[in-house]
Parts: C-alpha cells; structure tokens; sequence
C-alpha cells in the first residue's frame, strides 16, 4: 500500500509542475526515482477457463488490476509493454468522443488550471460510472463481488464502491442523481451487461476534463471474463445534449491479483492540497498572461 500511496503523491506533484511550466526533463527524473517493487514484470497468461457460478454465469469475483500483469504497476516500473497495457491501440483503435460544437467550445475555454481541478484525483470526488473503471489509470485495483443477486464492485482508490441489482428490476422512475446512477444489470449470455441513469453531472466518465456529461446521460457497460486471468469492460456513453453520437470505448483489459492482494484504505481527507494546487495554478496563469 505505500508504494501505491507514492504515486498518488507523484501524480499531485505532477500537476502542480505542470502548471508552473516546468521542463519535461526535470518531470522526467522525479518521476524516475518511483518504483512499485516490482520488477520484470510480465504478462500474465490467459490462465485456463474462468471459473463459473451455480448458475452457470462467469464468475467476475476477484481482485483486479488495471493492466495486463496482475501487480500495481507504476509509470516509471521497468515492466513489459504488454504487462502495462490495457489495450493496444493499434489493434482496437478508440476514437475520441464527439462533442457537440458548444461542448468543443467550453473545453477550449477551460485554463489548465480548471482542467487539472476537474479530475477526480485532484478534488477529492468519488470517480462515479463509468470513472470506476475509466479512470484507473493508476496502480490501484478494483474487487468485485458477484452473487445470483448482485454485483458490488470495490474500488481501492477513494474507496469507491456501488452495488448493482441482477433480479430483473426495472429502472426507477425520475431516480434522484447521483454518481453512480440508477443500476441495472443483466446477462446476454457470458456478459455481464449493466445499464445506468440518472448520473450526476457531477460524476466523472474519464481522467481530467476531456469529458463531461449532461443529466441525459446514458452509459451501457459490458463486462465479461474470457479466461481465468482477465476481465474485459467495454462501456458505451450515450448524451443528446452534449454528443454527436454515442461514443465506444475500446475492450479493456483487467488483470487477477497474482498475489492474492487485499484492497486497503485509502480516503481523500486533505481539501489543503486543492486549495494549495488552486493557488499554484493561478499564480502561474497570472504571470503567463503578463
């Protein structure tokens, strides 16, 4: 856990760097003297068949990581690239998702400081759907837990967390926002489909402000487990309001604990450090702007 801890704190310092219009280099060498502890890590191997329920469903239950090596894996960590991958760009390319004009206009406008001040990791807001699986980018993982009835998704970072109904309940009429929406899943077969509204427009779709959401929003999220060592989730995001078509993620890949880990605390108490990243941003706008 303190190795993970470190690169929440690198990841802060990084930002605070990058308003002040630091060279890369030095960023380059801070970030260089952070490792996880792990070293040579590989990819893990498919690992047999998945395991299944009573019911003859998958079993998603595990602890996952956000990459292909089963381990927290830092930036700098001297690692294999397909242990750091999620997905391979070249294989299942991801297009960037299409704003509507004004949308497009609003981001332009956005300083860098907003931009930072609008990530999840930096103000302290839980990550919401589908930020819970978007937005670890980060050495820190997830644990589900699946059952006939419901699947609870755990997520070490911020200590988020959502349950969500499998009992064929409908949606609920006009649910009150909030940032993990209004749930439902079912199964189309070996995957876990869960529909969400209602999400607070507050809630966050990926790092940083290259997303935003109205309170139209509407995300569709496949979950599935093709071998014994993976998950893939794959979310689609519907938005009238601010989209010109829906917008498909790539297949992500998630990786099983090699090491049987436990997910540990982690809360996001200190509003000092936003005040402090706050203040570092705009000072440094003021003086780019003179």
């Amino acid at each position: 856990m303190e190795k993970r801890l470190e690169w929440c704190a690198v990841a802060f310092t990084a930002l605070c760097l990058v308003c002040l219009v630091v060279s890369a280099q030095p960023q380059q060498g801070a970030s260089d003297q952070v490792h996880s502890g792990y070293g040579g890590v590989h990819k893990l191997p498919p690992g047999g068949p998945a395991p299944r329920t009573a019911d003859g469903h998958p079993d998603l239950s595990g602890v996952w990581f956000p990459n292909s090596g089963g381990v927290g894996i830092m930036a700098a960590d001297p690692v294999d690239r397909d242990a750091r991958l999620q997905f391979d760009p070249k294989v299942t390319p991801e297009e960037k998702p299409s704003f509507q004009p004004w949308a497009v206009a609003k981001l332009k406008a956005m300083s860098l400081t907003e931009v930072s001040l609008a990530d999840a990791g930096v103000n302290c807001d839980p990550e919401g759907v589908p930020g819970m699986f978007l937005m670890s980018t980060h050495p820190y993982p997830i644990k589900i837990v699946q059952t006939p009835a419901e699947f609870v998704q755990m997520n070490e970072f911020r200590n988020n967390f959502r349950i969500v109904p499998l009992d064929g309940r409908p949606h609920q009429k006009n649910p009150d926002p909030t940032y993990t929406g209004d749930a439902v899943g079912h199964w189309e077969k070996d995957t876990l489909v869960i529909d969400v509204i209602g999400l607070d427009e507050r809630s966050h779709g990926m790092r940083g402000a290259a997303f935003f959401h109205s309170d139209q929003e509407h995300v569709i999220e496949h979950i599935s487990r093709p071998s014994m060592n993976y998950l893939v989730y794959q979310v689609t995001i519907e938005d009238p309001k601010v989209l010109t078509k829906p917008w498909n993620s790539a297949p992500r890949r998630w990786s099983l604990s090699r090491y049987h880990e436990s997910l540990e605390e982690f809360y996001c108490t200190n509003e000092q450090d936003t005040k402090e990243f706050r203040a570092v941003g705009e000072t440094a706008e003021g003086k780019k702007s003179k």
